[in-house]
């Protein structure tokens, strides 16, 4: 029997290409794994909690990117995660013996609340956001997970969520481990982290227009301040686009040129554009098509809900019986 790994994306907006990488190697891991990929909208509300218009119309927007970047709904289990009503259900359990000063001490909760000036996250629904992550993978009773590096705290959380619960009330959960891709670390326009909250994103979805825009004021290398300047491709957030856009060769000849300023940042951009441009344009066609079939879209997520929660019901009822609620 195939092993099984679960993941999802936050219903925060349209995906970008920080994720454009993460779902390329989702997609090389459906024939080897039994697939639950999610659309996290409980996650998106412990941080949009006050205006949540929006989170229905992003869960629709992350499902075509997945569809659009190959993700197939017959090879892949693919839902929306508060449409299985067992995650919220495995979440109350874990919040039971999840410590408090574990939850406290994540980095990605300490830097989410110096950045947060509105003290609008201080709720238990966004402390409590890693042991909800623990119950959507260890409802499908997940081998493993595939995400990126920034996910790896809440990941090994996940482990220790899974080894106290076998510990108090029997093996019930396999311990998953982290499956990361080998990829470059693209940050936004403006040489942050890309997020949609810094308007630095470039997303799988933008067309050339767009993405001419974007690339032409991208960040790049701040010792070249005159095009007769050498400089360090290392130290060139363009640079890291091409590792992912641009063929091995000419990735070579351009950080060689870079070094003896034989090439300008505009001439270095125009080539990244024209790569990207073409990338890009078979998931932005296929979206076009997707966009328009909402039948096939709410067939989708029928069929993903309907796998989904025969899975998770299953496990929760040997979640039930080894706590003593059966």
């Amino acid at each position: 029997m195939k092993k099984t790994i679960a993941s999802g994306n936050r219903a925060s907006g349209r995906l970008h290409l920080g994720h454009f990488q993460l779902l390329k190697y989702w997609v090389t891991l459906q024939d080897e794994y039994d697939c639950y990929y999610f659309v996290a909208d409980l996650h998106a509300l412990t941080t949009m909690y006050q205006d949540t218009r929006e989170v229905a119309e992003y869960s629709r927007d992350i499902l075509i990117d997945w569809l659009s970047v190959g993700l197939d709904p017959e090879r892949s289990t693919l839902f929306v995660q508060s449409q299985v009503p067992a995650h919220s259900e495995l979440f109350v359990l874990f919040s039971m013996f999840s410590q408090l000063g574990r939850l406290y001490r994540l980095p990605t909760y300490k830097e989410r609340l110096r950045e947060d000036e509105t003290h609008s996250l201080v709720t238990l629904g966004f402390l409590g956001y890693p042991a909800l992550q623990a119950a959507d993978i260890l409802i499908y009773r997940a081998h493993a997970v595939p995400v990126g590096l920034d996910q790896a705290s809440h990941v090994e959380l996940t482990r220790e969520v899974a080894r106290g619960f076998n510990r108090l009330y029997g093996n019930v959960f396999p311990v998953p481990t982290t499956l990361h891709p080998k990829v470059a670390n693209l940050s936004g326009t403006d040489g942050r982290k890309m997020s949609k909250s810094y308007d630095n994103c470039i997303y799988i979805s933008d067309g050339p227009d767009a993405l001419q825009k974007k690339i032409g004021t991208m960040f790049s290398n701040p010792e070249r301040k005159r095009r007769s300047d050498p400089g360090d491709a290392e130290k060139c957030n363009v640079y890291e686009f091409h590792k992912c856009f641009t063929d091995a060769e000419t990735v070579v000849r351009i950080k060689a040129e870079c070094a003896d300023a034989s090439i300008g940042c505009v001439d270095c951009k125009r080539i990244l554009l024209e790569n990207m441009i073409e990338a890009l344009s078979g998931p932005r066609e296929k979206r076009k098509r997707l966009e328009a079939d909402h039948a096939y879209l709410d067939e989708v997520l029928r069929k993903g809900r309907e796998r989904a929660c025969i899975a998770a019901d299953a496990t929760m009822r040997e979640v039930k019986k080894a706590v003593g609620l059966l």
